[in-house]
């Protein structure tokens, strides 16, 4: 009886530190976004719009900051949130990253899935399929069939090891059995690997549309495929593209996303209110309007919810993990 007692008492001091927590926060302290990237790039552009919606979604009661902790492909920044106080008020913001560095860091300092509570989804950016303008192929069928002609004589672009076109490049490769067919060439970013590409240096690429759009509207690439389950049929440059899964590449669905996280254990009444402000935030008009604006489609599935978040990067990693090993390079 005493020990069910003194079990009691400690339970009702957990739940009222916890009550507290949700009574007193945000405070006058304020929330920081932890970017895992330098200022000016789109993951930090997504934080400062998210920032202000969120603020909005607050009432205006909360302070948001943006905080780049750039190095090391994302990994200082996350491990940065990972090791901070589990008050709410440190958080991170990350891409695609986040499920791409347990295969690119063989000994990475945090844990992905156990040292971070999951608040949601934000984004999602589709990718295409690319080649340079001299390529001989003008559809996918043609260029598979390319491809095998000139296995060993083709080359594929990125802009570094771990971006968003490396892992595409990667899973694409894969996915057709084409590692071996085609060179990789890393390139020091996307402008570089671009302006390869455009010249007629390099054959291949694969990157968000962000930075494909603008090239393929104006004639300076040539377009294959997205890289979505569904055509891109709002899309005035990109809706007659098909999509790979249509080309017969069964499952291949590769986006460029960004998801918000805390530390592990923030209390859950704190993560209930920064879970239910950023639902509000992605409503917000001027917030889907910004992310239209970069090319992003904001997310309104059930993963919203921290679960599905967790479900969804759980199978991100799973999904990229075996091809980036299979690839034999990695970050560390």
């Amino acid at each position: 009886m005493k020990r069910l007692l003194v079990l009691a008492a400690a339970a009702a001091t957990l739940f009222s530190a916890f009550s507290a927590s949700a009574q007193t926060f945000p405070g006058s302290k304020p929330i920081s976004f932890v970017v895992p990237f330098a200022a000016g790039g789109p993951t930090d552009r997504v934080a400062r719009d998210l920032a202000e919606a969120m603020r909005k979604s607050m009432g205006g009661s909360a302070n948001f900051v943006v905080e780049n902790v750039n190095g090391a492909g994302g990994t200082i920044g996350a491990n940065k949130v990972a090791k901070a106080s589990p008050d709410g008020h440190t958080l991170l913001l990350h891409h695609i990253g986040m499920a791409a560095a347990p295969g690119l860091y063989r000994k990475l300092q945090y844990k992905p899935l156990e040292d971070f509570e999951f608040l949601g989804m934000i984004n999602e950016v589709p990718m295409t399929l690319i080649g340079k303008p001299q390529l001989e192929a003008n559809t996918y069928r043609d260029l598979e069939n390319y491809i095998r002609v000139n296995a060993g004589k083709l080359n594929i672009a990125h802009a570094g090891l771990g971006s968003a076109s490396h892992l595409c490049g990667l899973m694409w490769q894969s996915a057709i059995n084409a590692k071996e067919a085609m060179t990789t060439i890393p390139f020091g970013g996307t402008a570089p690997a671009m302006n390869a590409l455009v010249g007629g240096q390099v054959d291949m690429m694969c990157d968000q549309t962000t930075n494909t759009t603008g090239q393929i509207e104006a004639g300076r690439v040539k377009a294959y495929a997205v890289t979505t389950s569904k055509p891109l049929k709002n899309n005035k440059v990109l809706k007659d593209l098909p999509t790979l899964q249509e080309m017969g590449l069964k499952g291949f669905d590769l986006t460029i996303w960004h998801g918000l996280y805390a530390p592990k254990g923030t209390p859950p009444a704190v993560l209930a209110q920064i879970n239910d402000a950023l639902k509000k935030a992605l409503k917000d008009p001027d917030f889907i309007k910004k992310q239209e604006g970069l090319g992003a489609v904001v997310v309104t599935d059930k993963r919203v919810e921290p679960a599905a978040h967790k479900a969804f990067v759980t199978a991100e990693i799973n999904k990229l993990k075996p091809v980036i090993e299979a690839g034999g390079k990695f970050a560390d």
